[in-house]
């Protein structure tokens, strides 16, 4: 949703998940809100209760966990070792590739074994996936095969986290409700 204000200003609002039906308020759409108000219409589905399966996958670490409205229900994390770049040449910076590129894997299959242990302890239906760390391992994560129920769900933005210790987990399931606002500035 984009909100434009008189002196030129722009507020972006984005939620981390698709607008539901019913719900919807395209950019520049100022019709179709709750009572007439765009606004009001992206309150009312932020606040709407979800049960998120979190997904966060950075080197050297990964979590897994289901949150609903905010607060971590269940989860469990690893960690995994894979090696940062070096400055290497010729044979031996092939051969640290080729290193990476399997505990990279080894860290994908590891998380992945993470997130379906939780989802089997999960009993609520999931409404959204969020994600977080590392792009290309999430990814990889989430390609699973034994994951294919997951695939289907909305996906969050990718969201920028440290590391995969619990508090960064409870803080992904808080900003898993949070709407992202955008401002600029008139030039």
């Amino acid at each position: 949703m984009r909100l434009r204000a008189v002196d030129g200003a722009v507020a972006d609002l984005e939620v981390p998940w698709p607008p539901a039906a019913g719900l919807a308020v395209g950019p520049g759409d100022g019709a179709d809100g709750v009572d007439g108000d765009p606004v009001a219409t992206l309150a009312a589905h932020a606040a709407r209760p979800r049960t998120a399966l979190l997904v966060l996958v950075r080197r050297g670490g990964f979590g897994a966990g289901v949150a609903r409205d905010g607060e971590l229900l269940d989860h469990s994390q690893g960690t995994r070792y894979v090696q940062g770049r070096t400055a290497a040449g010729g044979w031996s910076q092939q051969r640290f590739a080729r290193r990476r590129s399997g505990q990279a894997a080894v860290l994908e299959g590891a998380a992945a074994d993470t997130v379906v242990k939780v989802l089997a302890r999960c009993a609520e239906p999931l409404d959204v996936v969020v994600v977080g760390g590392d792009r290309p391992l999430v990814t990889g994560v989430l390609d699973d095969p034994r994951l294919v129920t997951v695939a289907g769900l909305p996906r969050s933005p990718l969201l920028d986290v440290r590391d995969s210790r619990l508090a960064v987990l409870q803080d992904l399931a808080a900003r898993a409700r949070a709407v992202r606002v955008r401002l600029t500035e008139p030039g």
